[in-house]
């Protein structure tokens, strides 16, 4: 491993690496992917990793390209001491909103473990119910914390793999390319053949 990327490893780590010093062990990285697209469901990554976990090239999911996250997703999962997702999905997001929505896919995540952490540390996320663990919220905190950089990159994986199994269901859309975010193509495909189940409708009102 390069000097500069054990660099970048250390970095990311400091703050859990106090966390652990101070005694605490289990630390869950919580993150999610899907806040922003048009369609599909919201995901919600938690990663409890070991403390000497050092998997080289992990960051935030939107800093490594699709190829990589799937390695890094696969060699997290094999290492972690316990992972889980949440997910809620568009209809849903309708229902409650995308910030609730993406609240409940969290809980949902933290219900789903194994393993029962010390410590959440979460990307910006305000006003969760933890189920009682004690958390710190985080801004930016998956291009800052080892653990929410893990978890950001499960999210997206899981994410990415769920739009590309609906693009087999709804071709037209291509959502294997774009998986559900508003790019031009998406936008002018509901224009041309309407949304189908998987759009959320509170977000593509303004194209219909």
């Amino acid at each position: 491993m390069k000097e500069q990327e054990i660099e970048r490893l250390n970095n990311l780590k400091e703050f859990e690496n106090k966390l652990y010093q101070s005694g605490t062990k289990l630390i869950a990285g919580i993150d999610e992917a899907g806040r922003g697209p048009l369609a599909g469901p919201v995901v919600v990554g938690l990663v409890i990793m070991k403390p000497d976990s050092f998997i080289e090239g992990i960051n935030d999911s939107k800093k490594v390209s699709e190829k990589k996250r799937e390695i890094l997703y696969e060699k997290i999962i094999e290492e972690a001491v316990d992972w889980s997702v949440g997910i809620v999905d568009q209809k849903e997001i309708d229902e409650i909103n995308i910030l609730n929505a993406t609240k409940k896919a969290l809980k949902k995540a933290i219900m789903d473990l194994n393993v029962k952490p010390e410590r959440i540390v979460v990307d910006a996320l305000e006003n969760i119910d933890t189920c009682g663990i004690p958390y710190t919220s985080i801004i930016k905190g998956d291009a800052k914390i080892y653990s929410i950089s893990a978890a950001s990159i499960i999210a997206k994986v899981t994410r990415d793999r769920i739009m590309k199994e609906y693009d087999e269901v709804y071709p037209e859309y291509g959502f294997s390319g774009h998986k559900g975010y508003g790019t031009a193509k998406h936008i002018q495909a509901i224009k041309e053949f309407g949304p189908c189940a998987l759009h959320r409708q509170s977000f593509i009102k303004n194209f219909i």
